[in-house]
């Protein structure tokens, strides 16, 4: 038992060593972090604002909604909020389609579903909200040109039994990959978070990307020019690949929160929710 203890002290020293220190991204400086539970904080965050009060609402596996799972629902994204209402995105593997689970600020929750378009990849990685809370755009998984813009559903669109249709798209100028979540920072600005493993893209791996738009999301495409403010910050004393996770903007003081999981090679999690500020 001793000689295995020591054997994984030691493990975990030679990690610590070789672990890779926090990086910044290019204008925006980590300013602390907090502990992502593996199992209910692993796959992002949003923060929702309600009668003056701020709430942070994280999403994992296992925040999954029971009756949603046993329908087959088994991958919950990125979450997004906006004028007090929530969104969880949830995909499955058959293709059928997509749901967001949304919550209105009255706590009253429905289901809204999703037929995929004939061109559309069935991942449902994030839901953000935008500022007039009339639009959600979601993204897809691999190497995409676009984002996807649907009504807002339970405002723009108030019948959870008919099909939350597909609206129009963000164009990019250039591809992304991996996106796993996205927040406005206003009307026509978002920041992305990017699980990119080759870096080909950006010349970095897990970049931070902005999004500017040419006009405000709406029932017509726009074009969005992307941007990359270099790598989020990775920081573990496992060794391994790193998984960037959704991200959050908190309009109040201008905090963007994003997490990272560690590597999988590792005896304790050590995954983070970064906090940065422009700097």
């Amino acid at each position: 038992m001793r000689r295995i203890a020591l054997a994984a002290l030691a493990v975990l020293a030679v990690s610590a060593l070789s672990a890779p220190t926090a990086t910044a991204a290019e204008g925006w400086q980590p300013v602390g972090s907090d502990r992502a539970r593996p199992l209910d904080e692993s796959q992002g965050l949003a923060s929702v604002e309600r009668d003056g009060q701020t709430t942070f609402r994280y999403t994992g596996v296992g925040t999954i909604d029971p009756a949603l799972a046993v329908q087959g629902w088994n991958h919950i994204g990125d979450p997004g909020a906006g004028d007090g209402y929530y969104v969880e995105p949830y995909q499955r593997d058959d293709r059928g389609a997509k749901l967001y689970r949304v919550e209105a600020p009255d706590g009253s929750r429905a289901n809204y579903t999703h037929e995929l378009e004939s061109w559309e990849a069935p991942n449902n990685s994030f839901a953000a909200v935008s500022p007039d809370a009339r639009w959600l755009v979601t993204g897809e998984w691999g190497t995409m040109d676009r984002l996807l813009v649907l009504p807002m559903p339970g405002v723009a669109m108030t019948d959870p039994d008919a099909n939350l249709p597909y609206a129009s798209s963000i164009q990019l100028d250039r591809p992304v990959r991996d996106v796993q979540g996205c927040d406005f920072v206003s009307a026509t600005s978002l920041l992305c978070s990017s699980d990119d493993p080759e870096g080909s893209l950006f010349g970095t791996t897990k970049p931070l990307l902005q999004v500017d738009l040419s006009a405000p999301v709406g029932d017509e495409d726009v074009t969005g020019t992307v941007t990359s403010h270099g790598q989020l910050p990775l920081e573990s004393a496992c060794s391994g690949e790193f998984e960037t996770e959704g991200v959050d903007y908190d309009e109040r003081d201008g905090t963007l929160r994003v997490v990272v999981l560690s590597p999988g090679v590792c005896l304790v999690s050590d995954s983070k929710t970064w906090r940065l500020q422009r700097g």
